[in-house]
């Protein structure tokens, strides 16, 4: 399996318009896109800087993101790293013993597929892995 590269880097916060005004007003970051994830109660936005990119998930009700900053307050969330085949990278890691936190891997920002390591299999770190679609 080769790794690219950190496709980003995530951040969970409560409140998305205030680190955009920080990010994008105050540390002159420009706003790649915003998306929005009904199904998994997440908003994210996503700023590059270099080659890799910040990603700023705002966590509704009872989503994911939501419950970490229940846990952890507003802080660093996930790692991303991107694979050129991830349902390769998902068998060689499942066969290395890793768990995932989905049967297979799942869409995910910008038209790409994801999933998500177990963290209690990767010392408490959550981890992503991530196929971009074309053109990303």
């Amino acid at each position: 399996m080769k790794y690219k590269r950190v496709e980003h880097v995530a951040m969970a916060v409560n409140n998305l318009d205030e680190v955009r005004e920080i990010f994008e007003n105050k540390l002159g970051l420009k706003l790649d896109y915003i998306e929005s994830f009904p199904q998994y109660g997440t908003r994210m936005a996503m700023y590059p800087v270099g080659e890799t990119c910040l990603e700023v998930l705002e966590g509704v009700s009872t989503s994911d993101p939501a419950k970490w900053i229940a846990q952890h307050g507003q802080s660093l969330y996930h790692i991303c790293l991107e694979v050129e085949d991830i349902d390769a990278a998902f068998a060689e890691l499942k066969a290395k013993g890793l768990r995932f936190l989905s049967e297979a891997p799942m869409e995910g920002h910008a038209k790409s597929r994801i999933a998500f390591i177990d963290p209690s299999s990767t010392g408490n770190i959550l981890i992503e892995i991530a196929q971009l679609a074309a053109g990303h």
